[in-house]
């Protein structure tokens, strides 16, 4: 208990004591828990429930928690963990400090009355704000003073074009081509994770930082102090899981389009890419290769014989990818029997429909185990055992006709209250099942992900986004924010996804350069929706969704296919080094693709530069991202000698210089004599 006296009046603020490792407080109906969870790292929880909300939510049990040094005292109290310190003063408020006693995030907070019970100020606002939702639990609010100088990376991939997203507004939300993965790294030398699945908002303002969850019943954050932005990534892979040790397979070339209609039309694709001598590693059947909606299985009449396409893909060491939509047509086989066992997620009003894309459908409630352990017992007898070992998860955020995120509920609660999760549970659903089998190195592809999804195999892609320079622009910080944000295993659909004309000039300088850019992408992968259409094959089941035009690298030309060759090849002689970049990702949790800052925190121009990045620590890449650019600036960080990797020319590091980008060149320097054979 902390009280003070003064001119004979007793003020009690609020109750400390130590539990255990943990620093609790309390006040009114507030309980405040501050405990240490891994090396130079606390937890903080806050709620005004009976008893503390038990779910851990993204945070794994670390191995060693750490033992903290807390003490209470009648003006306050503190508790150390390694590098991090948290003061919590007479109201309540909280300060983190660094070993150094630097402030790292504080508490904004305005109280009507000091310390002494004196009024101080006008203002009258907390730090942890629970407001009560009449009839429910409560919108949470929780404030941060904000250092105007401060950088921020990280939350994730927003379809914007900053890097730094110091000054964002951001929607703490799952949608299409946008994934909420709420940690963040900062300029000052800490980590945060805002570990609350609802929906809600940040905004890191110039005066404050806001964070909102519209619907909640405890606050949940992680935050933890380091020396150098890899010292804290690996600190926040060790509390949410580190990805599996990527297969071999995967780091190639991944061949795939909107969408190739039947098994012999497949076929002919992987066998041309054998005739022409060109590496593929993985070919997709995507979506509506099913005869409805939540049937997971290959429709006969056009993929007649799965077994034996799978047989020949294998022979020509390709892997097939399979497409999974968890959207359950009310038509479907299955239907009846997953709504009446509870398997789909349901609506608070209205007739339950949540998507109306090629018929009226509900998403199976991917929350609940027992509907996670149905979808995967239909993909194991229909595509697992029958040799498929990767699946492309699709429509993970899950996509609603209408984002009416609190109609929707699901089996662990109401969407505006835990729905920034489905996409994790998505991704648990295949790796549980797949891990039960035996299988090792699993990797699945999703639209969307959630702080932790990366330990459940998930590679990341950016969405359904537009073919133009600009898309392509918002694309190296969706990436990179999301490597930050602890998603090593990230890629994007090559030339976009919407909007080409595979005859068009204009688009196939957009093609090359973004294909030129994924090769420097953890997964190197084509995918898009191209025009002109090509005519629908068949008319029963899956053929009533329509087909784009051919997506092949040799679909464009003889000097397109000439480029994008090359680069296939160029991927196939990086293998080693892409491996062990993989290594890294699995072993440390090392984002594979990452900002200039994290190899060179001590080079300030490093937090400056946001069109270029570095590919491991030895390939910087400079992406051309306007069209008709053909010689570019890049900054070569301090610290370092580095070499044109076309010119051989080499330089010191701390520099700008010119980069010639003719259009079959993307501009790359290695670092510290790294050999990269750009050519044959």
């Amino acid at each position: 208990m902390a009280k003070q006296d003064h001119d004979e009046v007793q003020v009690v603020y609020g109750y400390f004591e130590q539990k255990g490792n943990a620093l609790c407080y309390r006040y009114e109906a507030e309980r405040l828990v501050i405990e240490p969870w891994g090396a130079n790292s606390l937890r903080v929880r806050a709620t005004k429930m009976a008893e503390m909300p038990p779910e851990d939510w993204a945070l794994l049990a670390p191995e060693n928690p750490g033992t903290p040094q807390i003490t209470v005292r009648e003006d306050g109290a503190e508790i150390v963990n390694g590098k991090l310190r948290a003061e919590l003063n007479l109201i309540g408020k909280l300060t983190f400090y660094n070993q150094k006693g630097e402030v790292l995030l504080e508490e904004y907070v305005r109280n009507r009355k000091d310390m002494f019970g004196s009024t101080c100020s006008s203002l009258c606002v907390e730090a942890r704000e629970f407001k009560a939702i009449i009839g429910g639990d409560y919108k949470l609010t929780a404030r941060f003073v904000s250092e105007p100088g401060e950088k921020l990376y990280g939350m994730g991939q927003y379809q914007q074009p900053y890097l730094d997203l110091k000054g964002a507004d951001l929607e703490l939300a799952q949608r299409n081509s946008q994934a909420s993965v709420p940690f963040l790294l900062s300029s000052l030398g800490y980590g945060f994770l805002w570990n609350n699945p609802a929906v809600g908002r940040v905004n890191f303002g110039k005066n404050i930082t806001t964070w909102e969850a519209f619907s909640s019943k405890k606050l949940d954050y992680w935050i933890t102090a380091g020396d150098t932005p890899a010292e804290i990534e690996e600190a926040y892979a060790n509390v949410t899981g580190k990805v599996p040790m990527m297969p071999d397979y995967a780091m190639g070339f991944w061949q795939c389009k909107l969408r190739y209609q039947t098994q012999e039309e497949l076929l002919e694709v992987a066998r041309e890419y054998k005739r022409k001598g060109y590496p593929v590693s993985v070919i997709v059947v995507d979506f509506f290769h099913w005869p409805c909606q939540g049937e997971w299985k290959f429709d006969p009449t056009y993929w007649p014989d799965p077994d034996a396409m799978i047989a020949e893909l294998k022979e020509m060491g390709i892997e097939l990818m399979v497409s999974i939509w968890p959207t359950v047509d009310y038509r479907s086989e299955n239907f009846d029997e997953m709504q009446s066992k509870g398997l789909l997620i349901r609506v608070e009003s209205g007739y339950p429909i949540s998507m109306d894309f090629q018929g009226n459908t509900l998403h199976f409630d991917a929350t609940n185990p027992e509907a996670r352990d149905y979808v995967w017992d239909k993909a194991k007898r229909n595509y697992y055992d029958k040799g498929v070992r990767v699946f492309w998860l699709d429509e993970a955020e899950p996509e609603y006709t209408y984002y009416d995120f609190e109609n929707y509920r699901y089996h662990l609660g109401p969407n505006v209250q835990v729905g920034n999760i489905y996409p994790l549970m998505y991704a648990k659903t295949f790796f549980d099942g797949m891990k039960a089998e035996g299988q090792e190195n699993i990797i699945n592809l999703l639209r969307c992900a959630w702080a932790g999804s990366q330990r459940y195999g998930a590679l990341v892609w950016s969405g359904d986004i537009k073919s133009s320079f600009p898309s392509m622009k918002n694309q190296l910080a969706a990436g990179l924010n999301m490597a930050i944000a602890g998603i090593p295993w990230w890629t994007t659909d090559i030339g976009g996804f919407f909007g080409a004309n595979i005859n068009d000039p204009a688009f196939h300088e957009l093609l090359i350069r973004w294909f030129q850019y994924g090769c420097f992408c953890p997964v190197f992968r084509l995918h898009g929706y191209r025009w002109p259409l090509q005519p629908q094959y068949g008319t029963t089941g899956g053929a009533s969704c329509i087909s784009g035009a051919p997506n092949e690298v040799w679909s464009y030309g003889e000097e397109v296919e000439k480029i994008l060759s090359s680069y296939l090849f160029l991927r196939e002689r990086m293998r080693p080094y892409v491996t062990e970049r993989m290594r890294e990702a699995h072993e440390k949790g090392t984002p594979v693709m990452r900002p200039l800052f994290y190899d060179f925190p001590k080079d300030t121009r490093c937090w400056e530069v946001e069109d270029q990045y570095l590919f491991g620590p030895s390939i910087l890449v400079k992406p051309i991202t306007d069209a008709g650019c053909r010689e570019t600036s890049v900054y070569l960080p301090a610290g370092a000698k580095w070499t044109n990797a076309w010119t051989g020319e080499t330089y010191d590091g701390g520099q700008t210089v010119t980069a010639a980008a003719p259009i079959a060149q993307i501009p790359l320097f290695t670092r510290d004599g790294f050999a990269l054979s750009v050519t044959q």
